[in-house]
């Protein structure tokens, strides 16, 4: 007791603080931010609790900040956490601003019978399509999930994120875009893989960096959970735009991941080397198409369309070509760029696709092509947008990363990123709790899709595959004018067959079950 009344009260801070750091570091694994800065990163927490009143009164207001504003990451975070996501006392929104979305409800809404798949599974929203089907692939794919995880690379993204994205996906029968770093480990936790690869050829590449179909074809033959394989033209953060891995950014699992060598650069060239022409591209596909039995597909931001054009000639001509377009918006996204390019190059989501799918409708290629949307689109009413203009999946990156943690700091390729998600700092990233943060990917994904489905139903329909573009309305040319989006945008969607939910649930396609 001497000794315990021998401590001075400035010696009982500092065992506090020790303790509270021992706890941060070793014990719990909720918050990787105490984690990777204990004492201090409670701090964060306390901020953000009252952050809202401190933006109020002092900086911005919940709906200013970009890319995402608070109102939006709050949503994730509390849908990843299964807490209240919901607001009261009405819309912060201006709902009179320059495109503002409105969904026109219907007198009576879709009211499931009894057995109906959303009766059984509130969280059920498969994809109205298959992919491949239309061009006879040996082994056609309908996704399981209408959202699902963009292509974000190991390398980019942590160890310990890619392991916490595949487990989710797993979790909520969603799909996992492998990005263009290759196939990992930590994308082998079972959930279905969309394998990516663009000008590097990282992971199917030879020693001279240009593409091997035997590496391809093996790597599919010893991951059953890849289920297609998409080719990346362009990106939205910097389409036409090569880019250098630096040596000192390349691990032995990296080189090794991606067939490159330790202590050289790395380039991934703006143009593809194994075709330089629309009809080699589709020669290519369908080259990969018959050697895997996958569907194939491409990934482009949207800006000249001529050569679109002829691309859509030559699938009317041949009969071959894509089985899914993932169209990306120019608005940018987990891959760093120059501004010049993330501010001015390649047109937004909503430009771009319309655009591009007018291009396909005209040629009526449509009905034999799954387009998937990719272009902060993962909240439900974008959603609904997306496909009411034709859209028949989305893909989401950002909001995914947030889901398990990224605060938005904006610091993605400094390697700094203080949640641990985009860095291959161990340290950083030894905050991430996988088994925590893949169920947290899975309750976004399953809330996301329980609200899409009752939005769905609000404007009267059972599948959002049956969205009409005149079902949404947007504020267009000033705050008082409101437009139909087949007006503003100038065409109608292309009807999509759809039976019922039912249907869907039986394919024997569905989230690679063949």
């Amino acid at each position: 007791m001497d000794f315990i009344s021998g401590i001075s009260w400035w010696m009982w801070i500092l065992i506090v603080l020790l303790i509270v750091a021992i706890r941060d570091i070793f014990i719990q694994k909720a918050h990787t931010i105490s984690h990777n800065y204990p004492i201090v990163g409670h701090l964060r927490y306390m901020l953000e609790k009252i952050g809202p009143e401190l933006r109020q009164y002092l900086v911005a207001n919940n709906r200013e900040e970009l890319p995402f504003n608070r109102i939006e990451r709050g949503w994730v975070y509390a849908s990843a956490k299964h807490e209240n996501n919901y607001e009261g006392f009405g819309t912060e929104r201006d709902i009179y601003a320059h495109q503002h979305i409105f969904i026109n409800n219907a007198m009576m809404p879709f009211k499931p019978k009894e057995n109906h798949p959303n009766e059984i599974d509130k969280t059920f929203l498969p994809c109205a399509k298959v992919m491949g089907l239309h061009n006879k692939r040996k082994k056609p794919f309908r996704p399981a999930s209408v959202i699902n995880v963009s292509a974000m690379s190991f390398g980019s993204l942590s160890a310990k994120a890619v392991e916490s994205l595949n487990k989710g996906v797993k979790m909520a029968g969603a799909y996992h875009n492998t990005g263009e770093g290759g196939l990992s480990p930590y994308h082998s936790y079972g959930g279905d893989v969309i394998f990516h690869f663009g000008t590097g050829y990282f992971g199917v590449r030879n020693e001279d960096g240009t593409f091997s179909l035997e590496k391809l074809v093996k790597l599919v033959e010893d991951n059953p959970s890849i289920r297609a394989i998409e080719i990346k033209l362009s990106q939205g953060a910097k389409p036409g735009k090569g880019g250098v891995l630096p040596a000192s950014k390349i691990t032995k699992e990296i080189a090794a991941i991606r067939h490159v060598e330790l202590g050289k650069d790395v380039l991934s060239p703006p143009n593809h080397s194994a075709f330089t022409t629309i009809p080699e591209m589709v020669d290519f596909i369908e080259k990969i198409a018959e050697a895997t039995g996958l569907p194939v597909g491409i990934k482009a931001a949207i800006g000249k369309l001529e050569q679109w054009e002829e691309l859509a000639d030559l699938m009317i001509k041949t009969g071959k070509g894509p089985d899914f377009i993932t169209v990306d918006g120019g608005e940018g996204g987990t891959g760093a760029a120059p501004p010049s390019f993330a501010d001015h190059v390649s047109l937004p989501w909503v430009y771009g696709f319309s655009d591009l799918y007018k291009l396909f409708q005209r040629k009526e290629l449509t009905d034999r092509i799954v387009f998937i949307g990719s272009g902060k689109l993962g909240f439900p009413a974008k959603a609904a947008m997306a496909f009411a203009m034709g859209a028949d999946c989305i893909n989401v990156a950002r909001e995914a990363m947030m889901s398990i943690g990224c605060i938005q700091a904006q610091v993605c390729h400094t390697n700094r990123c203080p949640s641990g998600v985009a860095t291959q700092s161990k340290w950083l990233q030894s905050g991430i709790d996988p088994t925590l943060k893949s169920a947290r990917l899975a309750q976004y994904f399953k809330t996301f899709r329980k609200e899409f489905i009752e939005i769905t139903h609000a404007a009267g329909y059972e599948h959002p595959c049956q969205f009409k573009m005149s079902d949404i309305e947007i504020n267009v040319d000033d705050h008082n004018l409101s437009k139909e989006l087949n007006k503003t945008y100038m065409y109608n969607k292309t009807h999509v067959p759809f039976t019922d939910m039912q249907d869907l649930k039986d394919c024997i396609y569905l989230g690679g079950n063949n």
